[in-house]
């Protein structure tokens, strides 16, 4: 079933209530993911920004509050670049179970030089993918402990046209920094496709989704200042755009949806309805070259071995 008419209606603006559920955020202080938790603060969950940079973090849950009443975020430090540093912020969580993880931060360059992680990995790469391909292993005893705990993955529309160069996942020899930004974006897919596969098979009641946000401007996003501050003039000259795109507010709905909808269902992928740029969440045929599983598998045992993470450690 991949039509909106075959799930119960979705309200962005009234949604269900999350009492007593935590959940985490990565790259919560600005962008897209700024906007996840703002709408997830307002089911009366608990929410947890992931930054790397706790000034900017404390800025946006001091944003959050302001805008929801009684808002119960907070932020701990995690750097997605720094591998060895994921167990500390995992800790750092102090919580005894998560009820669901999107995996939103990222990386975009537009230009070179090619950059390295401190573990010696393509800077994008390294962020996008390896970094929330291992923090998954630390979260699993966590996301095991909550009922039907989820993980969702926040791709790009900018996947859908890449394809992954398994001989070169580190863009070693040919760095083109677009290009690298949209593999690491489908890698990260790919990762969400096969850790639905895997938890399936284990029988855990944790579930992989996939989500992306479509075409998300930050001149169509409403002012958050001082997290986001847009003037009248970009809102004037965005507002032709308005008609094939969205704010980045807009953007967050789909991961959203498939944090807090119990009709969405592991291995889906969610999106906006309008030719997939913008408008209300729906649920989406999987794109084909995601359903390739040995592309999946293959990626997956590359990045145990560049994490160092233990095949068998992150299926709950």
């Amino acid at each position: 079933m991949s039509s909106a008419s075959s799930t119960p209606h979705w309200n962005v603006q009234r949604l269900p209530c999350a009492d007593g559920r935590v959940f985490l955020v990565t790259g919560g202080n600005a962008g897209i993911g700024y906007f996840v938790a703002e709408q997830l603060s307002e089911t009366g969950a608990t929410v947890v920004l992931g930054s790397r940079n706790p000034a900017k973090a404390e800025v946006a849950t001091a944003s959050i509050r302001a805008r929801v009443a009684g808002a119960r975020v907070r932020a701990v430090r995690l750097d997605l670049a720094d591998l060895s540093s994921l167990g500390t912020a995992v800790e750092s969580l102090k919580v005894e179970r998560l009820d669901a993880v999107v995996h939103n931060a990222g990386v975009a360059l537009d230009d070179p030089p090619r950059r390295e992680t401190g573990d010696g990995h393509e800077l994008m790469f390294g962020t996008n993918h390896l970094g929330h391909f291992a923090l998954t292993r630390w979260l699993m005893p966590l996301l095991s402990a909550a009922p039907a705990s989820r993980v969702v993955t926040m791709g790009s529309f900018a996947a859908k046209s890449e394809r992954l160069d398994l001989d070169d996942l580190q863009s070693r020899n040919d760095y083109q920094p677009k290009r690298s930004y949209g593999r690491s974006k489908l890698a990260q897919m790919y990762f969400g496709v096969e850790l639905d596969r895997r938890l399936r098979a284990a029988g855990s009641t944790v579930t992989s989704v996939m989500v992306h946000p479509g075409g998300a401007l930050d001149s169509l996003t409403p002012s958050r200042p001082p997290v986001h501050m847009r003037t009248t003039g970009a809102r004037l000259s965005a507002a032709p755009a308005a008609f094939l795109v969205q704010g980045k507010h807009a953007g967050a709905w789909p991961a959203v949806r498939a944090v807090l909808d119990p009709a969405v269902r592991g291995g889906q992928l969610w999106g906006p309805r309008v030719f997939g740029l913008r408008g209300e969440p729906r649920h989406a045929p999987i794109w084909n070259h995601l359903a390739d599983t040995s592309v999946a598998a293959r990626l997956w045992d590359a990045s145990c071995d560049l994490t160092g993470v233990d095949p068998g450690a992150i299926p709950g």
